[in-house]
């Protein structure tokens, strides 16, 4: 029994950092797997509980035609503990041939169940209307839904003050379930299954060429970690510092930037965009860094077919960074092509 329960006591270890080769649990198909080369899937880990991966199917088969794969570490908006909301996204950019790993457990949700409630109360004005993936048309609260909500929040808090008069002693619940080392984290566990034997992962991965990723407050969490030498581009969606202090990441972190940045903006009505301004004049004159305006908002178009636009830029930006395919490069470098390919759009860059 002692022998029984040692060995138990090691598995569980063993599982929590890392060690037991990766096994797959789950795993659905999202959009018939992207638009791209290599149809994708979203998986579940039992060896990586807190993450879900996208990756290309038959990953084997596809390393074996192409090499190994560019890697990309994830943080969610809002530095929720789920990824559903960029599923789109991140199917569609593990098509054309990468893994991301992202914050957050494998999760079923429906992805427009997601998607209706956020665009609901945050509706981008800037755009003429929103239709999601599944073809249904968003429109914006009427303002008797606008009252209905303010009341209900109301209520919420009311409730919330109550609870926390009568029950003085009580702790404060933590605003985030999620931290910058995260992504650092998970990306040690690719690592080592890229070295075990035995392991899916095992020889699939282009450790040299990864990025960071996140969106909204997810894009502070990437600012927290974008010092780790390992990675080699950022891409910030929706996503600015500014003058704010959030998870533990301020203006400060900027300095410590060493790659190339890629801010993906929804224009003046999206909340991070003074933030994103702030972050481009701060960035050092060694850094390179492109930042593109859309008039979609804070929402992006990740609701839309495959991620929408924001998808195309991210996965061109990939391809030119961490692929080497400097063809990529022209939507950001050049201000003609920019405005053939989206018209709405305005871009800066600096240091190239």
């Amino acid at each position: 029994m002692v022998v029984k329960n040692l060995f138990m006591t090691a598995m569980m270890v063993a599982a929590s950092v890392g060690l037991v080769n990766a096994q797959t649990e789950k795993k659905q198909v999202v959009e018939e797997g992207g638009t791209g080369p290599f149809k994708s899937e979203v998986v579940g880990d039992a060896s990586c509980p807190g993450f879900t991966v996208y990756r290309p199917q038959n990953l084997k088969e596809v390393v074996a035609q192409q090499g190994a794969l560019p890697v990309i570490v994830y943080a969610n908006g809002a530095c929720f503990n789920n990824n559903v909301e960029m599923r789109l996204l991140l199917s569609e950019v593990a098509s054309y041939g990468y893994v991301a790993a992202a914050i957050g457990p494998y999760d079923e949700e429906d992805v427009m169940a997601q998607w209706r409630g956020v665009l609901k109360s945050a509706y981008p004005e800037t755009k003429g209307e929103v239709i999601m993936a599944n073809g249904e048309k968003i429109l914006p609260m009427t303002a008797e839904e606008k009252k209905a909500q303010q009341e209900q929040q109301a209520k919420q808090r009311e409730e919330a003050a109550k609870k926390a008069k009568k029950n003085k002693k009580q702790q404060e619940t933590p605003q985030f379930s999620t931290y910058p080392k995260m992504l650092l984290e998970v990306l040690d566990w690719l690592t080592e299954q890229n070295a075990t034997q035995g392991s899916e992962y095992y020889h699939c991965l282009a450790l040299d060429h990864v990025a960071a990723m996140g969106q909204s407050c997810g894009g502070a969490q990437v600012l927290g970690v974008a010092y780790d030498p390992r990675i080699k581009t950022c891409v910030m969606l929706n996503s600015g510092i500014g003058d704010m202090a959030m998870m533990g990441t301020t203006k400060e972190n900027l300095k410590n930037l060493h790659t190339p940045m890629f801010y993906m903006i929804g224009g003046p009505g999206d909340i991070a965009y003074v933030n994103a301004q702030k972050d481009y004049e701060r960035i050092a004159d060694n850094i390179p860094v492109v930042m593109l305006n859309s008039k979609d908002g804070h929402s992006g178009t990740y609701y839309e077919k495959h991620g929408g636009n924001y998808a195309k830029a991210v996965v061109k930006w990939l391809d030119w960074q961490l692929k080497g395919r400097v063809g990529q490069s022209a939507l950001f470098l050049d201000d003609e092509y920019l405005k053939m390919k989206f018209p709405e759009w305005q871009g800066v860059r600096k240091n190239f």
